[in-house]
């Protein structure tokens, strides 16, 4: 019995080490629908006026939308989802022009455009009132969808909210200001693995068919993401937009954050007419990533503060 365990054994190591080096695409799919699985989540896809639209979905309760920053996809939430959807249902949608969803080559990407581009998704699936949260960029859209929709909205998460106007420089933006570089978009495949340096304080093992994939998309996206991150730089600031914007809203932000200078978080509270901010010791970029049961601890108990009866 034991030798038929070994052997057993053997043969799937054999096999993950063949997808690992020889097919490393369909690596990643089986790799990130485990953790999807794992997670509670689904994977779904709908056609939205003209668009296919990917994105994961699972739990029950009230809907919580999250929306992946620059760069990123539906995926940056799939670990904290495990504890998310005990009490939400969740919906992680790819924006249109990352992930799995259309490209939209011509099409502007100012975080407003953007937010209304969401809005057009979350209707046609369904959403008319929910929770949202974002991160990065995501964070940006996230915060104006409930400026511009605040009928619809019933708490917000920042997770390091893009568009702070006002914050010290983080390490990212004092080198784009000294190079015009952006520390975001990788150089060649292997340079993804910078990227994910940068964005995290903490290591995350990735298996390396994940990081080729991803970073062979982001490579295919150098023309596209290029135009996007110039034409979000020069959007109106986030906290001048959102000062009336109602919604309960918590900001959370890694003090190691090398992408945006973790000052934001003050900066966009007292912009705000009702929020509150956690400050992360010894986290980076992506809370969510780094420490995805305290990240969701967090914010699930804000939510039960702000919307139980009493």
């Amino acid at each position: 019995m034991l030798t038929y365990i070994l052997v057993a054994l053997g043969l799937l190591i054999l096999l993950i080490v063949v997808l690992e080096l020889g097919f490393p695409r369909l690596a990643t799919a089986a790799a990130l629908g485990l953790e999807r699985r794992r997670n509670g989540l689904s994977w779904r896809e709908k056609t939205i006026d003209g668009m296919n639209i990917r994105y994961l979905e699972g739990g029950q309760g009230d809907t919580l939308v999250l929306v992946h920053g620059f760069g990123a996809d539906k995926d940056n939430f799939t670990r904290v989802a495990g504890a998310l959807t005990k009490h939400f249902h969740v919906v992680a949608p790819d924006l249109p022009g990352f992930g799995e969803s259309t490209r939209l080559a011509e099409a502007p990407y100012q975080f407003e455009v953007q937010t209304r581009r969401l809005h057009d998704v979350l209707h046609g699936l369904g959403i008319t009132r929910c929770h949202i949260g974002g991160s990065s960029m995501g964070g940006a859209i996230a915060a104006l969808y409930g400026a511009l929709y605040p009928d619809e909205v019933i708490t917000r998460w920042l997770l390091a909210p893009a568009g702070v106007e006002g914050c010290d420089d983080s390490v990212m933006a004092a080198h784009f200001r000294a190079t015009s570089e952006m520390l975001l978009l990788p150089k060649s495949v292997a340079d993804f693995r910078r990227v994910m340096e940068l964005a995290v304080e903490k290591k995350i093992f990735l298996p390396g068919s994940v990081r080729r994939t991803l970073g062979e998309r982001a490579m295919q996206d150098t023309v596209l993401h290029t135009r996007v991150f110039e034409e979000i730089a020069f959007s109106p600031p986030v906290n001048d937009v959102v000062r009336t914007s109602p919604a309960p809203t918590l900001i959370v932000w890694g003090d190691k954050d090398q992408v945006l200078h973790v000052s934001g978080a003050p900066i966009l509270r007292d912009a705000l007419p009702n929020a509150e901010m956690i400050i992360m010791p010894g986290i980076g970029h992506l809370p969510m990533v780094e420490a995805p049961a305290q990240t969701a601890r967090d914010y699930i108990d804000f939510v039960q503060r702000h919307t139980q009866p009493g």
